[in-house]
């Protein structure tokens, strides 16, 4: 075999692992479905970039929703090479002066899958983010154990909410975000533009068949991408005892590789959720208005920093949302 045919075949396995890795780090959840991440790649590995076109200027002004979301497509890249055989090797910010460069992920030595991580990558293709009210059941206390554990592995906090009392002071903080946000014009706007036709085609956005729910319909208000409190501002129903468990993912600073790291604990522990049988809905609306993220932070979560609101619970399964191809993410060297 000639040298020629020697780099074209190692081309060749550099690429097909690539585009591997990069399909399961497109299913990562993101604010308003945005995917703001692009990708290259050479023979020893992936490089992982925030892409500041796609940012939600109103509601994350700082990108730090956005490198939370890159966080999570992080993981995704890490759980994928695990599946593959390999230990990934992960240098955080290896560019300083190309701040959009989150991460380079190396192909590690060999090491052997092994069921979690098995289980895990299976969940990729079934997690998805939920808009409505839970099933009554609770979860497992085994369960949230669990949940907090896989936090804590990637070195956040998982917070839940135990007591009604600590429950409705997060949710009075949320219905405070939200009333501002659907009466400011501006983030109403940027809102629509995320926002997808019942019948569109656009492969980012919120499709708007998944929010069949009214947005109050359970205790944490929900975004109205519908619009549907304009015109119908009382839900007809209000089920509180479908909100789900609450919980506020943390850390311990609060600066980019502190968001990036919030992101692959978020990630691992939707994953697990979602082997699990659970589902998660977001809520991060008083995140986005800094004098009531400091309540969040000083109310219930001794001094760290907030940087996910979310519900779990179970529910049956919903539409997933759409995601852009990797052709259109992945960067050809």
């Amino acid at each position: 075999m000639s040298s020629v045919q020697r780099n074209e075949r190692r081309y060749g396995a550099a690429r097909h692992a690539a585009h591997h890795v990069v399909r399961a780090a497109v299913t990562a959840p993101s604010l308003h479905n945005s995917q703001p991440w692009l990708f290259t790649y050479d023979a020893s590995g992936v490089d992982l970039f925030a892409d500041p076109e796609r940012l939600v200027r109103l509601a994350d002004p700082a990108g730090r929703e956005l490198v939370i979301s890159c966080g999570a497509a992080l993981f995704n890249v890490r759980l994928a090479m695990r599946h593959l055989g390999f230990r990934p090797v992960v240098r955080p910010f290896p560019s300083p002066c190309r701040p959009a460069h989150l991460a380079r992920i190396g192909w590690g030595v060999r090491v052997g899958a092994g069921a979690e991580v098995n289980r895990m990558h299976r969940a990729l293709r079934e997690r998805r983010t939920h808009r409505g009210p839970f099933r009554i059941r609770p979860l497992p206390q085994r369960l949230v154990d669990e949940l907090r554990d896989h936090a804590r592995g990637e070195g956040a906090d998982l917070h839940v909410m135990e007591s009604r009392q600590q429950t409705e002071r997060i949710a009075d903080l949320v219905r405070a975000a939200e009333a501002v946000q659907r009466t400011d014009a501006g983030r109403r706007a940027e809102l629509v533009r995320w926002s997808q036709e019942f019948t569109g085609s656009r492969l980012d956005g919120v499709p708007l068949a998944t929010c069949s729910y009214h947005p109050d319909c359970v205790t944490l208000a929900g975004r109205d991408f519908v619009g549907l409190t304009a015109t119908l501002p009382t839900a007809p129903e209000v089920w509180p005892g479908r909100t789900g468990l609450v919980a506020v993912l943390t850390t311990r600073r609060d600066g980019r590789p502190d968001w990036l790291r919030a992101g692959q604990a978020l990630q691992r522990v939707l994953l697990h959720a979602t082997a699990c049988g659970a589902v998660a809905a977001f809520h991060t609306q008083p995140l986005e208005l800094p004098e009531l993220r400091s309540e969040v932070r000083s109310a219930v979560l001794l001094g760290e920093f907030p940087q996910m609101i979310l519900r779990i619970g179970q529910a049956a399964p919903s539409a997933l949302a759409p995601r852009r191809p990797v052709s259109e993410v992945l960067l050809e060297a």
